[in-house]
């Protein structure tokens, strides 16, 4: 079986069974119950139609004296079980006749790079996905409680997998990394630096599709603001004084940021339909593992399962949440004033003695409230899910919505409040050009710094204090097996992909909404995310456990985060360029002239905007007409099946 899904692992002997590939790894809490572990694991190696998950599973092999958890357990399939697995996830895949099709382990043999018995027919990432699907929907039967836990009780029909990790017994789970497979990834991504595409296919056959549609439109992004950062040089260095001159450059910033998210849907629609998830059918989603609640019955499925009244929910969410977010926001206010107030002084200083260290301290507030920004940041962050779990939602898709919800608010309200307050109250646009400046460099350096250097430090001491235990005497010696396991279960997990959409989310505000004070800014963002790319994919592949693969055709509701964000650059910046003294000198008798002005190429903007969202079609011709044509052939074959059925029963009749 070694080499099933490109896999290079080394495959594990198990008493009275064939030897299998380690795919993922399960570790329980250290004073599990030994009733507890031997239930689960027959629950997992039982045959499906025992109710099993028809698994191989085996206890890694720890030295006896070591103090590491020895509850950890390694698993893996047989090939024909992942083929049938891939079948029951509704796996894509690609058809003889170059469509993409929901693979059918019946109808195996038609489908593209399906030789002989379908060895490598599988990526591993998309073997460990089925493992961990096959392990979720692993359903309670005639138990009432978790073996040697009569105060657990097990719900029929219900996931046992989350409930016991719910109440702890089951500590984590994730898939291994496969050495090989990962340096051949790394060298042709991040280790040698230059100027070249991503792989995505690699990084989709590695990490699956959630992963590399970030990295896709990290990319896409990236490459999208290098015309806006070499036309914003020039108006920097020549025109800044003149806010009148920007208004060509306003203009072309808000049709390019319509475009670049137009375009970009059109090139995720594509690498979706070439990974096989843009035609893939949701699967019925599971509560979430923290949901809790009174037995009930699901009046969907009809099965026993916890239930938590929608109102009770609600008026967490309107009597608490809100008015706890609110709170937050009100400090975040008070804090900005604080800085305005350290601002005010210094330029007061610096005005009564103007001297070289006068005007270092200039910047010095700005730094500081740039770093104290992002302080609140991260510990809202934990705020908003500390709220959004309190809250109790049900599905894992409601409980990402409200707390995407949460931080984009505060995120928004911290970053950018400021640089409003500064453009619209005080109008005064040298501090404003100051302020962003100093927000968007400061905040690159310190993401830089927490997101990926320190982790990538701190795993680099765990790997040598690991190595030299184990008696090697080089990080580059491959650590035996147990050991490697070992490494990985320690090192962090990766929480996906919401706070690197956030940091782009954030940055996309500081190009788009002030485009006409600081066009620079383009040119600073650009070489910031060449930098994100290579500490991204660094933290991916050498910091953090490897992720379960997330099938995934856009990047969600970030799109409209991202959209909602360029409506509100154009209101922005037809405000601030109505108010440079340049337009201003325009009307010099009639204030009310120049705001209807405003308004009215505000206006025409949106329309524009509007425009051309529809004229620019979300998915590519060429792939609606096979998508289309798909859909002819369901449809004609259901027909063809129903009329064999009748006419079957008509014979029968006869």
């Amino acid at each position: 079986m070694e080499g099933f899904g490109g896999a290079n692992l080394k495959v594990l002997p198990i008493p009275d069974t064939a030897p299998f590939t380690p795919l993922v790894v399960i570790e329980l809490a250290e004073d599990t119950n030994e009733e507890a572990i031997a239930w689960l694991i027959s629950r997992i190696k039982d045959k499906q139609h025992h109710g099993g998950a028809e698994l191989m599973v085996d206890r890694l092999i720890l030295d006896q004296n070591s103090k590491e958890n020895h509850n950890i357990f390694i698993v893996g399939a047989s090939r024909e079980r992942l083929l049938v697995g891939a079948e029951d996830v509704g796996l894509v895949k690609e058809f003889s006749d170059g469509s993409m099709r929901s693979f059918t382990y019946a109808n195996r043999h038609n489908f593209k790079n399906f030789l002989g018995d379908g060895d490598g027919f599988l990526s591993m990432v998309e073997c460990q996905f089925i493992v961990k699907h096959e392990l979720d929907i692993l359903r309670a039967r005639g138990e009432t409680h978790v073996p040697g836990y009569p105060k657990i009780r097990l719900y029929p029909g219900k996931s046992i997998v989350r409930r016991i990790q719910s109440k702890g017994i089951l500590v984590q789970i994730f898939p291994l990394h496969d050495k090989e497979e990962l340096k051949r990834l790394s060298s042709t991504w991040y280790q040698n630096v230059r100027l070249s595409f991503q792989p995505l296919d690699d990084i989709r056959h590695y990490f699956g599709e959630s992963l590399a549609l970030y990295f896709g439109f990290l990319e896409y992004f990236t490459l999208a603001m290098v015309p806006m950062a070499f036309i914003g040089i020039p108006y920097y260095l020549f025109d800044w004084e003149d806010y009148d001159k920007y208004v060509l450059f306003a203009v072309f910033n808000l049709v390019w940021s319509t475009v670049f998210l137009e375009m970009w849907k059109r090139c995720s629609a594509s690498l979706a339909y070439s990974w096989g998830t843009l035609s893939r059918k949701k699967a019925f989603e599971e509560p979430r593992p923290g949901f809790h609640g009174v037995l009930g019955i699901n009046p969907v499925t009809g099965r026993q399962e916890p239930v938590y009244p929608y109102a009770k929910r609600q008026l967490r969410i309107y009597l608490v949440s809100v008015p706890f977010v609110l709170l937050c926001l009100y400090l975040s206010t008070c804090v900005m004033m604080v800085y305005f107030s350290a601002e005010n002084w210094v330029l007061g200083l610096h005005d009564e003695e103007p001297t070289f260290w006068t005007s270092l301290l200039l910047y010095v507030p700005s730094i500081i409230y740039a770093v104290v920004i992002e302080i609140m940041n991260r510990i809202y962050r934990y705020v908003a899910e500390f709220l959004t779990n309190w809250e109790n939602h049900r599905l894992e898709s409601t409980y990402q919505n409200h707390l995407t919800l949460k931080v984009l608010v505060f995120n928004f309200l911290n970053c950018f409040a400021s640089l409003f307050y500064i453009a619209f109250v005080m109008q005064d646009m040298p501090l404003l050009r100051q302020s962003l400046a100093t927000l968007l460099i400061t905040s690159q350096i310190l993401n830089q710094f927490v997101e990926a250097f320190l982790p990538f430090w701190l795993q680099k001491r765990r790997n040598k204090h690991l190595h030299r235990k184990s008696g090697l005497a080089s990080v580059d010696q491959e650590l035996p097996f147990n050991q490697q396991v070992m490494l990985e279960a320690n090192m962090s997990t990766y929480l996906g992909t919401f706070d690197d959409y956030l940091e782009l989310f954030l940055l996309f505000g500081y190009v788009s909404l002030f485009s006409c004070v600081y066009p620079l800014a383009a040119l600073l963002a650009v070489l910031n995310n060449i930098t994100e790319v290579y500490s991204d994919a660094l933290k991916m592949c050498r910091v953090f456990k490897r992720p379960f693969s997330e099938p995934a055709a856009d990047i969600g509701v970030w799109q409209l985060a991202f959209e909602s964000m360029s409506i509100m650059a154009v209101v922005t910046n037809c405000a601030l360029i109505g108010m440079s003294p340049q337009m201003k000198s325009y009307f010099p008798d009639s204030e009310t002239q120049l705001i209807l002005l405003v308004v009215a190429v505000e206006h025409i903007l949106l329309a524009f905007k509007f425009i051309l969202t529809f004229v620019i079609p979300d998915i590519p011709k060429h792939i609606q007409i096979k998508l289309a044509r798909l859909e002819f052939e369901s449809m004609e074959a259901l027909k063809k099946k129903k009329m064999l059925e009748a006419a079957a029963i008509q014979n029968k009749g006869q």
